[in-house]
């Protein structure tokens, strides 16, 4: 079949340089070196000194931070894997499932698909009425 729009998921996953994963982790170890001090406590020194390494490292030789960055990137998809299908099925059993069940309870309908005999037609009168028709020409 040759439709106008492919359907084919060929997502390319640009994975971000070594030296810019160097320096997010170095941002990180930075914000954990020098959180104490809202506390009026001292620095968390071997956090600063993870952070420097890091930031040298990204610097002048981000090679070397290649493997790391593909370890960490492998370990966020495989993390992805099992948290998004756990979180979704906590929120559907945990939120949708339980509004379904309590609106089957009291017999809510809001969408209003119950077939009724009795009913001349499904139309909504709207009190007050919408706009003219004439306005609902050439919307787009």
């Amino acid at each position: 079949m040759n439709f106008h729009e492919s359907h084919h998921r060929q997502h390319v996953r640009s994975r971000g340089s070594a030296r810019s994963f160097g320096f997010i982790v170095t941002a990180v170890f930075f914000l954990i070196g020098l959180a104490p001090l809202l506390d009026e406590s001292p620095p968390r020194w071997w956090a600063l000194a993870i952070a420097f390494t890091f930031a040298g490292i990204a610097i002048f030789w981000p090679r070397s931070l290649r493997r790391v960055n593909e370890l960490w990137i492998s370990f966020g998809l495989m993390l992805h894997k099992v948290m998004t299908p756990l979180v979704f099925g906590i929120l559907f059993f945990g939120a949708v499932t339980p509004v379904a069940l309590l609106m089957k309870i009291f017999r809510k309908d809001p969408l209003k698909r119950m077939f009724d005999l009795r009913a001349d037609s499904y139309w909504i009168d709207r009190d007050p009425p919408g706009p003219d028709r004439k306005t609902m020409r050439d919307q787009f």
